[in-house]
């Protein structure tokens, strides 16, 4: 009777301690989460606030020179800028991970690899003062939409080229081999069979770098410069304006003005960088169930 009282009093005493453990992990992981959690919260609650406070028609009628204060410039300049960079950086970026993909498996594939994943992780601040000597100083094209455009894709590029890479990996080799075996050369396997099959991936890849494309700053300060006007059409010897200038500069500024563009600006691109996230989850759900 002794010996099953003890072992029933060492369960209870085991299980007690397994619940106390499980308790304090638990909340643990609820004081981490709020760690993350609070600070997000924070940011993105003062700039809505300040970022709606500060919204008005002339935000996307006027541009920041003058009296009369707007973001039109800057608001043109992002998305002229984010366009160029996305016409060189997505054929080049979907061209290298197709390489990478399909023809990879040599030396000069992992050469790609290496140099892609140092691109990466190269801060872009040192890409952007490389493109200052390279484009601005070396071709002597000054602050220009060209310099800020090709400096974004080649940061873009290597994320394009790694995400479209394992999104052809994924693609099940029998239907490679099912296209090779009606005839198809390597041409009309990767356009009409590997490619579409893996779109969603690449697509994902795409938006990714988007939203990096309008969140960057450091490497717009050595490449585009800063214009209080909109565009003129040139691509060389002539600043470009951008959001995220705005948000780094004028809420430096020492008048009221000057910070509620720079959050209306930040509201602008947290709003932006948001609905492509979302288009990602949006993508990557879709492929899940397709």
């Amino acid at each position: 009777m002794s010996a099953s009282v003890s072992l029933k009093a060492t369960r209870s005493a085991h299980e007690l301690r397994r619940v106390i453990t499980s308790n304090i992990g638990w909340i643990g992981c609820g004081l981490a989460l709020l760690l993350v959690i609070a600070p997000l919260l924070d940011i993105v609650g003062v700039v809505t606030f300040n970022g709606l406070a500060a919204f008005s028609v002339q935000l996307f009628t006027k541009s920041t020179g003058g009296t009369a204060n707007g973001l039109l410039n800057a608001m043109e300049g992002t998305v002229i800028i984010t366009i160029f960079a996305m016409l060189i950086a997505v054929p080049i970026g979907i061209g290298a991970g197709v390489h990478l993909s399909e023809y990879g498996k040599n030396q000069l594939g992992g050469v790609i690899r290496f140099l892609s994943d140092v691109l990466t992780g190269t801060p872009s601040i040192v890409l952007g003062y490389f493109s200052y000597i390279v484009f601005i100083i070396g071709f002597g094209w000054g602050f220009s939409l060209a310099a800020a455009a090709i400096t974004l894709a080649i940061l873009i590029v290597p994320y394009l080229a790694r995400i479209t890479e394992l999104a052809l990996q994924q693609v099940p080799n029998p239907m490679r081999e099912a296209a090779y075996a009606l005839g198809a050369d390597d041409s009309t396997v990767v356009f009409k069979v590997v490619l579409p099959a893996a779109s969603a991936g690449v697509i994902t890849g795409a938006l990714l770098g988007l939203a990096i494309s309008v969140g960057e700053t450091a490497p717009l300060i050595y490449t585009a410069g800063w214009s209080d006007f909109t565009w003129d059409g040139r691509f060389t010897h002539a600043p470009v304006a951008y959001l995220t200038y705005v948000i780094w500069t004028f809420i430096d500024q020492p008048d009221a003005h000057s910070h509620a563009l720079a959050y209306a600006a930040a509201f602008f691109v947290m709003l932006v960088v948001l609905a492509i996230n979302i288009a990602v989850r949006l993508v990557v759900k879709r492929t899940k169930f397709a």
